[in-house]
């Protein structure tokens, strides 16, 4: 059966319209960092930018055939050429690191949400490059020292069962904790280098807004992101393992902005999305009482500041509505 006869599902219809704003606010922010970027940079930066144009094409092009209208998104108004840029030393690529993370978390999902081929297709291409990107900026970074890997640990020589019932016990006041295993370091790692360069993107973020209210918001980010990264640190100290750090990518001290207040409450609320189910996976995988409780803590904090990012757009008229479902209700009354 010819694909472009099925109609497109509502669940197909909002992964390409999310899809769509994600990739065109990339576009923008990839167009700040190109016009500053060193050449080494540069191409990884072209190569992303790129992808996410073609992909954009393709997204317009579905709408179009579909006789769906083409959203707005992010559009050129949304960035400034030619002011000082906002970040240092390699946080271009960090962000790129970053997003990608996100971008495959995305893409994954919304391949198991397609039923016509050719949509599913488009989300299996998505999900490649975006692993491929990420392994890239993932190597670079490593390259340029960067990067922090994971602490090394020795290498298991049998197989245990867990017989100790305080195994999962990490409030206990009369006893000593458990080291962390491997998978809860894993995810602390994860979770503290995400809010790393979170933190300093609220930071950049803070510095330009022109709308005093976003500015307030984006301060109250930048310090929840260091909370969160202090308090994630404190259970990997207390296994005698320091918490990741680099000496790159840090805010300038520019106060010209590159963007939109409305791109950059998007970019925030994206992140927070994605804060949300990085602390549902780290509290559902870790067996230790007292990590799920503070993910718990974390996650609370991250949705109520979410729901006030949300509140902001709306005020502003920034907030693009998603294709709907046809309201019944409404249809059936009489004239």
């Amino acid at each position: 059966m010819n694909q472009s006869k099925i109609p497109l599902t509502s669940s197909e219809l909002a992964n390409l319209w999310m899809t769509y704003q994600e990739k065109t606010m990339i576009i923008r922010i990839l167009e700040h960092f190109i016009e500053h970027a060193d050449n080494e940079e540069k191409q990884l930066l072209q190569s992303h930018y790129n992808g996410a144009a073609k992909n954009v094409e393709m997204i317009t092009s579905i709408f179009k055939q579909e006789g769906a209208v083409i959203p707005i998104g992010f559009t050129e108004s949304d960035v400034h050429k030619g002011v000082p840029k906002l970040y240092d030393y390699m946080y271009d690529i960090m962000y790129l690191h970053m997003m990608t993370k996100v971008e495959m978390s995305l893409y994954a999902l919304f391949t198991g949400m397609s039923y016509r081929k050719d949509i599913e297709d488009f989300f299996i291409g998505l999900t490649a490059e975006s692993q491929a990107m990420n392994s890239q900026s993932t190597q670079f970074l490593l390259e340029k020292g960067v990067l922090v890997r994971p602490a090394y640990v020795s290498m298991p020589k049998e197989v245990n069962f867990v017989q100790d019932k305080n195994y999962m016990d990490g409030l206990n006041w009369f006893s000593e904790t458990r080291s962390l295993n491997t998978v809860e370091v894993s995810l602390i790692h994860h979770a503290i280098e995400t809010n790393l360069v979170g933190m300093q993107l609220m930071i950049g973020f803070a510095q330009v807004a022109t709308d005093k209210e976003v500015q307030n918001y984006l301060v109250k980010g930048m310090k929840l992101s260091k909370k969160i990264e202090i308090d994630l640190g404190e259970f990997l100290r207390q296994s005698f393992i320091e918490p990741p750090a680099t000496h790159a990518g840090k805010a300038t001290t520019s106060k010209t902005a590159p963007f939109s207040d409305k791109l950059m409450m998007y970019n925030t609320s994206l992140l927070a999305s994605f804060g949300l189910g990085s602390n549902a996976l780290g509290g559902a995988f870790s067996l230790r009482s007292d990590l799920p409780a503070k993910m718990a803590f974390h996650a609370k904090d991250i949705f109520t500041f979410a729901q006030d990012g949300g509140k902001i757009m709306i005020k502003n008229g920034w907030m693009e509505e998603p294709p709907q479902i046809e309201n019944r209700n409404q249809l059936t009354k009489g004239e």
